[in-house]
């Protein structure tokens, strides 16, 4: 059977949002999406793009994966599956995105249970080789020094920093960020106190959204 929290919030959905914005979803049918802004995010159902910046139907690209992680650009397309990949070709040469957000959170289970070194959740652990990506991440990070809390932030915050510099191998990605075409953002949701903070390119710091 289908769920029941599902049937009802669509019940909901088409008696009210859906019948009050009818003209936009069918104008977003007939001309097709033209969103400025890609965010990249992880899948936990705690932080959900289009919730924190409250956004409306076709006004962002949203992809999430496990601890919103970004992997480098790979000429071995004939034999791999790169789903992250294809989304951000598909948002920089199709879409033509102004902008692309790598939105982390505070207490990520993915990242988390790499720096923990949880036990495989599955007997394949496709999430233990996508969660790998962190060692050089941790590595470069170094050793927990004194409060292991604030250490995972810092992890954390240094997996964003590392999908927004993946990002740059992607040429599509390069070429139009030189040219000035697009902007890449870091930024980061803390869920218990629902503020956001926003990377600054020049320091890497994250500083509190004030606007």
């Amino acid at each position: 059977m289908f769920p029941k929290k599902l049937s009802e919030g669509y019940a909901s959905f088409l008696n009210g949002r859906l019948e009050r914005e009818h003209a936009r979803y069918k104008k977003l049918e007939e001309d097709g999406q033209h969103p400025e802004i890609m965010i990249i995010g992880c899948g936990d159902s705690r932080v959900a793009p289009e919730t924190i910046f409250d956004a409306g139907p076709g006004e962002i690209f949203v992809i999430r994966n496990i601890a919103n992680l970004i992997p480098p650009c790979e000429s071995d397309v004939e034999t791999s599956f790169h789903g992250t990949s294809a989304a951000v070709e598909f948002a920089v040469n199709a879409l033509k995105v102004k902008h692309i957000v790598v939105l982390g959170h505070a207490s990520c289970g993915g990242i988390a249970a790499y720096a923990n070194k949880a036990a495989p959740l599955s007997q394949r652990d496709f999430i233990g080789k996508w969660m790998s990506q962190i060692a050089p991440v941790a590595d470069k990070l170094g050793p927990p020094q004194g409060d292991r809390q604030h250490w995972i932030r810092q992890l954390e915050w240094a997996v964003v920093e590392y999908s927004l510099n993946n990002l740059m191998t992607f040429p599509a990605v390069r070429e139009r960020v030189q040219s000035g075409e697009l902007t890449l953002h870091g930024a980061y949701f803390g869920i218990a106190t629902g503020l956001l903070f926003v990377r600054d390119p020049i320091t890497g710091e994250f500083n509190a959204c004030t606007e």
